[in-house]
């Protein structure tokens, strides 16, 4: 698909400088595949924080701008120790979400926001820290461990969609048939699309779906035009805007763990990317990768940021399209610093209904849950342990779903399982991912490496570019915007 660069001198795809009528649409592409997912960490969690409209659309706004800046500098690099200089996109991670409402839930009201930057500031440190010695580490985090993670995180999103087909909590006309109507619509719409086109409208169906589900919300007066009074055309991200970061001893420890996994995708994808580029990726070029991770989720979360991870649904765009360009991605993320410096353009964004989200987000969590389960299928279940380890690490994480706190008409009329336990082991059960996580990677431990010479699954993380099918994977997720397929 791309066309030999006009110089005497030949150049590697991914270096490649593509004309303007390319680079462009091709640049377009990764925003519409990415789009939604860079933009769901605000959306769930300034609602549930009790952001006023105007905060909300900064927090939106500095999403973008994080996610632009941490793209630019990945694809470009930044002498010999930053970026991995791949087709590869940086940004908030859906992954985090989960265990950042677990913090929120378990922390002193007005203050949820700045306990979750100062769980984030630190996890993005230690990612930093060790990113170099990561290498070593991925062996207790292979397709088991990660396809149960994911798949709890989709699994343990699904009540936040649920709530916004209802209306949104706090909503006057909460759980309404017009509401549930124009969720439903809006899934149906989503799903027409991924059934009838192809090629580009079908990797932004999530998108469209969300535009015309808005558009059938304006006759019935549902559509809230109250945030652009609020939104500023023009304004650069300030640090602290939301409150000095506080620290929670759970909380850090939430994130820290979620922070492994999520560097454990971004791995897997840079892996993938160099298989898909033909550029094989080497322990620097990861290094160097996983060092964007640490430093925009430690200075995101001074501004408002959340956990930063690789996207997959790029990884797709680029295995699909076979436009292997650095700069059409660095392209995408200088779009991405610009939307972040315009709120009003996030404003748009906060039009949409709830219940439009909440027809999305059906789709948008559950195929974080299917990446999970596609992840699932390629660790080994047939071996050894590895069914039970899944079983049991799945069944703990379940928990909290299972037997969550029940409130009615203000009064909790049933708390949840783990309400009796200290604040800081409901924060780290709380959502069941966590504590799943920590089940798999010890059970794994003890099953597959303790007394063992030769670990079953120890060799996967080496393996996964060699296998012709992983690179394309990810491409059924592009319209969902996941951003743990090759995660968060």
């Amino acid at each position: 698909m791309t066309n030999p660069q006009v110089a005497d001198v030949p150049c590697h795809p991914v270096d490649e400088k593509l004309p303007a009528r390319k680079l462009i649409p091709s640049a377009l592409q990764h925003i519409a595949a990415m789009y939604s997912g860079v933009v769901a960490a605000p959306l769930v969690i300034g609602p549930t924080v009790g952001l006023s409209a105007g905060n909300q659309v900064l927090l939106i706004s500095v999403s973008l701008f994080i996610a632009g800046l941490c793209t630019l500098t990945q694809t470009l690099g930044v002498g010999k120790v930053l970026g991995n200089r791949l087709p590869f996109v940086n940004a908030a991670a859906s992954g985090g979400i989960a265990p950042l409402l677990a913090i929120g839930q378990n922390t002193a009201k007005g203050h949820e926001l700045q306990t979750m930057l100062g769980s984030l500031l630190v996890a993005g440190a230690v990612c930093l820290v060790i990113g170099p010695f990561f290498g070593k580490l991925m062996r207790f985090f292979p397709h088991l461990v990660t396809g149960v993670v994911i798949t709890l995180i989709g699994v343990s999103l699904m009540p936040v969609p649920v709530r916004w087909a209802q209306g949104g909590a706090g909503a006057e006309n909460f759980g309404s048939t017009s509401n549930l109507a124009l969720a439903a619509f809006t899934l149906v719409i989503i799903v027409a699309m991924q059934r009838l086109f192809t090629g580009f409208l079908r990797q932004i169906s999530l998108i469209l779906g969300m535009v015309i589900g808005t558009l059938a919300a304006v006759p019935f007066g549902m559509l809230n035009t109250k945030t652009f009074e609020s939104a500023p055309l023009v304004s650069i991200p300030t640090p602290f805007h939301f409150g000095m970061p506080e620290f929670q001893i759970a909380g850090i420890i939430s994130m820290t763990i979620m922070m492994l996994v999520l560097m454990t995708e971004s791995a897997a994808g840079m892996l993938a990317v160099g298989e898909i580029c033909d550029r094989p990726v080497d322990g620097r070029t990861i290094s160097s990768g996983l060092r964007i991770d640490g430093l925009g989720t430690m200075i995101g979360s001074l501004f408002g940021g959340f956990a930063i991870s690789a996207f997959a649904q790029n990884i797709g765009v680029v295995s699909l399209t076979k436009v292997r360009s650095r700069f059409v991605v660095a392209t995408a993320g200088a779009v991405l610093l610009v939307l972040g410096v315009f709120p009003v353009l996030g404003a748009v964004v906060s039009l949409v209904p709830m219940p439009v989200l909440g027809g999305a987000g059906l789709v948008l969590f559950g195929t974080i849950a299917i990446s999970g389960v596609r992840t699932l299928s390629r660790a080994h279940l047939d071996e050894g342990a590895n069914i039970v380890i899944a079983a049991v690490s799945l069944g703990v994480g379940l928990i909290p779903l299972a037997a969550p706190e029940v409130v009615a008409n203000g009064k909790v009329v049933q708390p949840g399982i783990y309400h009796a336990f200290p604040d800081w082991a409901q924060t780290i059960l709380g959502t069941g991912i966590c504590a799943g996580a920590i089940t798999a990677v010890l059970l794994n431990i003890a099953f597959n490496h303790l007394g063992k010479k030769k670990p079953q699954e120890q060799p996967e993380p080496e393996a996964r570019p060699a296998k012709p099918t992983a690179p394309a994977e990810p491409t059924e997720a592009v319209p969902a915007g996941d951003p743990v397929a090759g995660k968060s």
